[in-house]
């Protein structure tokens, strides 16, 4: 062949290989939404949405969604001013899906949303002291018609590498005297967490054992058990006369239903600055969230529909940890009358319950 030729067909082919790479390129659409993933905003903000492509691109509209709620939509690359006082707290994937054509593209990023304003602070005084038995290492704690119910944790053969600290039981105490009038103990290789009561059951929660106790309140005979393997671990629990609340060591609270104890949702908790670990023993109380923060002497108030932490009252005062036997420094217990108005705290193994009243500073 000759070679002028066979350069020629060698440089027209590059050109057309060449346009055709160039024109699949031009068709190619890279979309991605904004805002940036992890950005952070206070609850109530307006946060803006909008996806982002190729100039040369027209969809028929993108849809937005807050992870599975449709929140609006647009004809094109227009931002979408969002709402977030009712959302709940933590992170919230969000997800602009592109239709053209009947074909549809998705680009997803994510926000967290904080609480609106630090806690209230608020201090407290005690109203009464009762006797408290020593020997009840406290998960769970319930007032009903005149009696404490409680949960104290244990175990009387442990796991390897668990420490050996006495059997879990499962307590009613009469409040003024501190008697235990009932008590039933719990397999002694079981560690007993948090209560609530349910009609006429109690439910008991277990730590690292994924299952659950169900009592006749009256008799404590145990009626059955159940799966539970909600959550990392079973800690707090507590009851709003329709579905229970129950918390696994870590910010998240969980909601179970309260005939089979299976999870129907969930809230993360946060304050203004992020997410509050360890929330322990828990209370219903007018509508909101009472919980102990493990291994503090901080209560915090939760608003059960967003998870914002409202209120924060310190306990250090309440009994010095000075004055604690080393075996007694754990605050957690907190129980409400709600008839009489009155609230309940005490801690594992300590010598008191008290009646005490928060107070705004």
């Amino acid at each position: 062949m000759n070679r002028k030729v066979y350069n020629l067909m060698t440089i027209t082919a590059l050109l057309i290989f060449g346009c055709s790479c160039n024109r699949k390129k031009d068709t190619q659409n890279s979309f991605t939404v904004s805002p940036e993933a992890g950005t952070t905003f206070k609850s109530g903000t307006a946060v803006t949405l909008k996806a982002h492509y190729t100039l040369n691109y027209k969809p028929d509209s993108i849809v937005y969604f807050v992870d599975s709620l449709r929140v609006g939509s647009k004809k094109d690359s227009t931002a979408l001013t969002i709402n977030t006082d009712k959302m709940p707290l933590g992170p919230r994937v969000i997800t602009a899906k592109i239709y053209k054509t009947g074909k549809i593209e998705e680009a997803s990023t994510n926000i967290v949303l904080l609480a609106a304003k630090a806690p209230d602070e608020l201090s407290f005084k005690v109203v009464k002291t009762y006797p408290h038995d020593t020997s009840c290492y406290t998960e769970g704690l319930v007032y009903q018609d005149g009696f404490l119910y409680e949960s104290g944790g244990g175990y009387f053969e442990p796991p390897s590498g668990e420490p050996k600290d006495g059997q879990s039981s499962l307590r009613k105490v009469d409040l003024t005297s501190g008697k235990v009038i009932k008590k039933v103990m719990v397999d002694p290789k079981v560690f007993a967490e948090g209560i609530s009561i349910v009609g006429n059951k109690i439910i008991q929660l277990t730590w690292i054992q994924k299952i659950g106790y169900v009592y006749d309140k009256d008799t404590f005979k145990l009626l059955k058990t159940f799966p539970n393997n909600v959550g990392v671990e079973g800690w707090g629990m507590c009851f709003d006369g329709e579905k229970l609340y129950m918390d696994d060591k870590t910010n998240r609270i969980w909601f179970l239903n309260k005939e089979d104890y299976h999870a129907i949702g969930y809230i993360d908790v946060y304050d203004d600055k992020g997410p509050v670990d360890s929330i322990n023993e828990l209370e219903f109380i007018d509508g909101k969230i009472y919980a102990n923060i493990y291994l503090t002497n901080k209560i915090i108030v939760i608003d059960p529909k967003t998870g914002a932490v409202l209120q924060s009252v310190d306990l250090t005062n309440l009994y010095p940890e000075d004055k604690r036997p080393v075996n007694a420094n754990v605050l957690n217990g907190i129980a409400y009358d709600s008839n009489a108005k009155r609230l309940f705290i005490t801690g594992k193994k300590w010598p008191n319950l008290y009646q005490v009243a928060f107070i705004k500073k």
